[in-house]
């Protein structure tokens, strides 16, 4: 599965493992992701595709806030992988 813009990924390496995330943008080899929280819109994580895991839910990216990020996330589970 690829990953795009907006699609809701988990981390499978790294300090961020097992934690979800939004994608803002990727560029081929990275994506640039953020959580709201300790991630933020402003200074996202730049990750390798290779240690992210997509999943099929996607975020609405049309008013990108921080805190829109982390209520969508709050709800999100494992289970919706």
């Amino acid at each position: 599965m690829t990953i795009t813009q907006g699609q809701v990924v988990r981390a499978k390496a790294g300090r961020d493992k097992d934690g979800f995330f939004v994608v803002l943008n990727t560029d081929g080899t990275y994506a640039y992701i953020c959580n709201g929280k300790r991630r933020k819109v402003e200074h996202p994580k730049k990750k390798k595709l290779i240690h992210l895991q997509a999943t099929k839910t996607v975020f609405d990216m049309s008013m990108v806030t921080n805190r829109k990020i982390r209520e969508f996330l709050r709800n999100f589970t494992e289970t919706t992988i």
